[in-house]
């Protein structure tokens, strides 16, 4: 059956789709929201490709921030038939998120995130993992989402490892996959000009909201109404 893997992007998880989820499925799409483990790109981008592997039928890949660095390796799946980018980064072959991000002014992010140690199994050395200050996630990440649900979000956040800021794409599946991308306009955690630029690029079909970076959460209609597009234009 026709199906639609959407995956998180850092310092969320898969509850920001919990607006987007029951409308798409509501259209008749089998939707799978799993967890992005968030430890290094490339084997992020390995576990969702055997996501990608155990759904029948063609898939929609949805990657929010950036889940959109991550569907840009996964996508290469053989029975994906579309990318949908929410915000996200699109990066070309041998390109990392700190190479393609660090073209454009910074967005105001880097300055409150916070970098937390944790053990690496097998080995003395620790890893970093990388997530906003609680106090001003509201602000950058969620800036029109309900503030109650913004403050829970703030302290139950998924941090990303530093490593995958820095590690090269090796293919970018939008060269040979159709793709669509959402550019967030008021996206205070990554430049929307980034997002732009990305799409750009790939030759994507577009669109501007005028939404945080959480536009799942600020703008679900929107959100559905590209995914929509996408499975309509590819036969879903």
């Amino acid at each position: 059956m026709d199906g639609e893997v959407t995956f998180h992007g850092a310092f969320a998880d898969a509850s920001s789709f919990a607006r987007v989820v029951p409308a798409l499925t509501a259209a008749g799409l089998n939707v799978v929201a799993p967890a992005v483990p968030n430890r290094s790109l490339v084997d992020d981008a390995a576990y969702i490709a055997s996501v990608v592997r155990a759904v029948e039928g063609p898939v929609i890949l949805v990657g929010h921030s950036y889940g959109g660095a991550v569907i840009t390796l996964a996508g290469t799946e053989d029975n994906v038939r579309a990318l949908v980018y929410l915000a996200g980064y699109a990066l070309q072959e041998g390109e990392s998120l700190g190479e393609l991000q660090g073209r454009f002014p910074d967005s105001g992010l880097a300055d409150a995130l916070v970098q937390t140690p944790f053990p690496v199994p097998g080995s003395t050395d620790s890893g970093t993992d990388v997530s906003v200050a609680v106090d001003r996630f509201p602000a950058l990440f969620a800036a029109d989402v309900d503030p109650d649900l913004a403050a829970v979000l703030a302290v139950s956040q998924r941090p990303l490892a530093a490593r995958a800021f820095s590690e090269a794409a090796p293919v970018a599946a939008w060269r040979t996959k159709p793709s669509w991308g959402l550019v967030a306009s008021a996206d205070r955690t990554i430049n929307p000009d980034v997002e732009r630029y990305g799409y750009e690029r790939a030759g994507m079909t577009t669109v501007e909201v005028d939404s945080s970076h959480l536009v799942m959460l600020a703008r679900p209609e929107a959100v559905v109404e590209l995914i929509l597009d996408a499975a309509k234009a590819t036969g879903h």
